[in-house]
């Protein structure tokens, strides 16, 4: 599960694109979906670049602590960390809504789109990518 953080990277701009698609076609929980990966990868794309051992975990939490701990700050807040992890838990299983207090809407799923581009771009500086 290790693989290069340019690896990770490009999985991860591969799932951003995968939810801006899905956004347009009001796909709205397979975008929030595809927006919790490109941040689980773009964070395991840093975690790999700052030769931290890779887990198979997919908290977000848990994976900004961890980078956070060696002081690579990716800008994730304690309340989207926590936002990304439940809709990973929610999108295992077949349910109306990968969000806990509500079903998705265009508003929410643009919201946690701006933020897994966000996000990937801070891990392609901080692993030095000039495409990002």
């Amino acid at each position: 599960m290790s693989g290069s953080a340019v690896a990770w990277m490009h999985d991860a701009r591969e799932n951003v694109q995968m939810a801006e698609l899905a956004l347009q076609a009001n796909l709205f929980n397979p975008c929030l979906h595809n927006c919790q990966q490109a941040v689980e990868k773009a964070l395991k794309a840093a975690r790999v670049h700052c030769g931290l051992t890779m887990k198979r975990v997919h908290g977000i939490r848990k994976l900004n602590r961890d980078l956070l701990t060696r002081g690579v700050n990716l800008h994730l807040t304690d309340e989207e960390c926590g936002m990304l992890d439940s809709i990973y838990v929610a999108s295992k299983y077949p349910a109306d809504s990968v969000l806990p207090d509500s079903p998705p809407d265009a508003a929410i799923a643009g919201k946690c789109l701006e933020l897994a581009r966000r996000t990937v771009r801070a891990a392609a500086a901080v692993i030095g990518e000039l495409d990002s």
